[in-house]
Formats: C-alpha cells, structure tokens, sequence
C-alpha cells in the first residue's frame, strides 16, 4: 500500500511539474475563477472564451472565418457549430478545441 501511495505520489508530482513547465513555456493558461464559474454555471464558452480575451463578436468572427450572425447564434445555443468552425473559433482565441467542446 505505501509503494502505491508512493508511486501516485510520483505521478501527482510529475503532472504538476509537466504543467508547471507547459505554463513557463506559454503552452498553458491560468484562468480566473470567475471564468471557471460562469463555465459551471452553463454559460456558452464561445462567449466565455471571447470575453475572457476581450474580443468582439465581430473580430472573433473574422478571426474565425465565420459570419457575426453565425457565431452570435452559436454563442446563443441556437445553432452547434461544425468541427471545422469550432476548430476555427478555438485557434482565434488561442485555445484547444477541448477548452470549447
């Protein structure tokens, strides 16, 4: 029992300095609690995303290659997005497609 605890110990220790290092590297992002919240809470992470990095519905949607009314209805649940708009919304905003879906 003590080795286990021993070696989930290790990988806990490993994880931690894994994402210490992506961090010092730019490759990860703290973010704040309050964007965390509104996640929780069921708000759209498009627009969660978008406000956090403090764009427009308008750049976020040239940035993206998408139309305004496209990404406002995504961002109001009234429409999903395809693979191929989220892939494009998630390297507008400079995150992973998983930060999104």
């Amino acid at each position: 029992e003590r080795l286990r605890d021993a070696a989930e110990m290790a990988e806990d220790v490993a994880a931690y300095d894994e994402f210490k290092r992506r961090l010092a590297a730019g490759e990860e992002e703290l973010i704040p609690s309050e964007m965390v919240d509104r996640i929780l809470a069921g708000e759209n992470r498009v627009r969660v995303w978008r406000e956090h990095r403090g764009m427009t519905v308008a750049a976020l949607a040239e940035k993206a290659g998408i139309t305004q009314p496209y990404l406002s209805q995504i961002e109001t649940g009234k429409r999903e997005g395809t693979l191929q708009t989220m892939k494009g919304i998630a390297e507008a905003l400079k995150i992973g497609l998983d930060d999104l879906v």
